[in-house]
């Protein structure tokens, strides 16, 4: 499902992403989509923001207070203000980071930024968990017997069947050492009317950027046997915010989880 060659006619989910976030490595079809998207759900743009900005607060918490020093960050995406391993390593310098994608563009990035040592990138797709556990650079950086972060922001949702996130979920968490961590977020229609609903589904493309949203009780399967860190599921603002004042649900549409495996 890789490629050398980056796509500029087909809507990227990372580009889109991207260009949500203010960044700059999206083209017009990207633009096209999440421009569409926002017409319908302007608060898309403060999700994005609120979807980075509780990736960094896991992430603190996780190589802070529960004492974490390996990460695997899985679509990971474009680089951005605050990538893992730069929150991980401002608080454990020791951290060792991976990240996983498949999309050219940002692999070519990952050429680009390649710090090696501690951290290092992984081309392979979600859908295949064990290619990537089996990949050289996830060898020669994660030791499987230490606890392990898996980290899954904003990508669990372009798994469209159930059956397959789920399978691909436990898949991850089945060699890990017990004390590894589950991260999570899920596009999620629970917390906007139904027809604003609909009228997002209809602006989605057609194959892998489509997004599958998923309720409460989907998303937490999901954790379904791990020890959820307090406050448990939540919409993503109110994950141990670091401020009262916060964007409410509606405004982000997205569940948040950090879930422990005993």
């Amino acid at each position: 499902m890789t490629s050398d060659r980056v796509d500029q006619h087909t809507v990227s989910p990372a580009r889109r992403w991207n260009y949500w976030l203010g960044g700059k490595d999206h083209y017009q079809v990207d633009r096209d989509s999440g421009d569409e998207i926002a017409r319908i759900y302007p608060a898309v743009w403060t999700a994005a923001r609120e979807g980075r900005a509780f990736h960094n607060r896991a992430v603190r918490h996780l190589a802070g207070a529960a004492g974490i020093r390996q990460f695997v960050d899985i679509g990971t995406g474009l680089p951005a203000p605050d990538n893992t391993h730069e929150v991980a390593q401002a608080i454990a310098p020791e951290a060792k980071v991976v990240y996983v994608d498949n999309d050219p563009m940002v692999l070519a990035h990952a050429r680009a930024l390649m710090i090696g040592g501690s951290t290092t990138y992984v081309d392979a797709d979600l859908r295949d968990p064990e290619k990537i556990v089996r990949a050289d650079g996830f060898a020669a950086t994660i030791d499987p017997a230490r606890p392990i972060a898996f980290l899954l922001i904003n990508v669990l949702h372009f798994l469209h069947d159930d059956e397959q996130a789920v399978g691909v979920v436990r898949a991850l968490l089945a060699g890990a050492a017990p004390g590894s961590f589950l991260v999570a977020t899920h596009g999620t229609a629970d917390f906007v009317p139904p027809e604003v609903s609909a009228r997002i589904a209809a602006t989605q493309p057609s194959g892998p950027a489509a997004l599958r949203p998923r309720n409460q009780a989907q998303f937490s399967a999901f954790f379904d046997g791990l020890e959820l860190v307090e406050p448990g599921v939540s919409p993503v603002s109110d994950w141990r915010p670091e401020s009262p004042e916060r964007p409410e649900p509606i405004e982000t549409s997205t569940w948040a989880a950090v879930g422990r495996k005993k």
